[in-house]
């Protein structure tokens, strides 16, 4: 089994096989990701994910590279799951907690929002932002795939189901990767009904 120094890569290795991937679909999207050393420049980190990116978009359907990137999503314990079980034990309704979500910025960012449809939009940037990067890969100059933000929609995901007590569905609507910087990361939400 190749050996991959960079945990961000790594993570992406163990998360395609826990969603039992095909060898031979790892062995493909996961190409030179073992030449990755922790160390190299973020350059280099972004055009092997952006490759990486590309490879699971034209070898897999969206609901498993969803489910695979979802599974890659951090900052799901510590503090950030103590706040969202706090918002779910001091608020009764879900309008009480969706407005508890929107001002916990250190869990969901900017802002939730519930929307007319029904559906929760969390911004991790003020509406309308510009210039932005994103966390993980940092400046881009060219869009990567929606597919890679799907681990910080799972981490949302995570956390949004934890504090208001329901199901959602992630839904990418733009992000500082897919623009190259120019709009803010911004996710939508549908909730399952039971």
């Amino acid at each position: 089994m190749p050996e991959y120094q960079y945990g961000r890569i790594r993570l992406l290795h163990n998360a395609l096989i826990k969603h039992n991937t095909p060898d031979e679909l790892i062995d493909q999207v996961m190409q030179g990701g073992e030449a990755v050393s922790k160390t190299a420049k973020p350059a280099i980190k972004t055009a092997w994910f952006r490759g990486a990116m590309e490879r699971m978009d034209r070898l897999m359907p969206l609901p498993q590279r969803q489910a695979v990137r979802e599974s890659c999503a951090c900052c799901l314990n510590g503090e950030r799951l103590k706040a969202s079980k706090q918002i779910a034990k001091r608020h009764a309704t879900l309008e009480e907690r969706i407005d508890a979500a929107n001002h916990t910025p250190y869990v969901f960012g900017n802002s939730v929002k519930r929307e007319t449809d029904g559906s929760i939009t969390v911004r991790f940037e003020p509406e309308g932002a510009t210039n932005t990067r994103c966390v993980c890969l940092g400046a881009v100059t060219e869009p990567i795939s929606e597919s890679y933000c799907f681990c910080c929609g799972g981490h949302i995901k995570h956390h949004l189901q934890i504090a208001l007590g329901v199901k959602v569905t992630c839904k990418v609507v733009h992000t500082a990767l897919t623009t190259a910087g120019k709009q803010g990361c911004t996710f939508n939400y549908q909730i399952i009904p039971e």
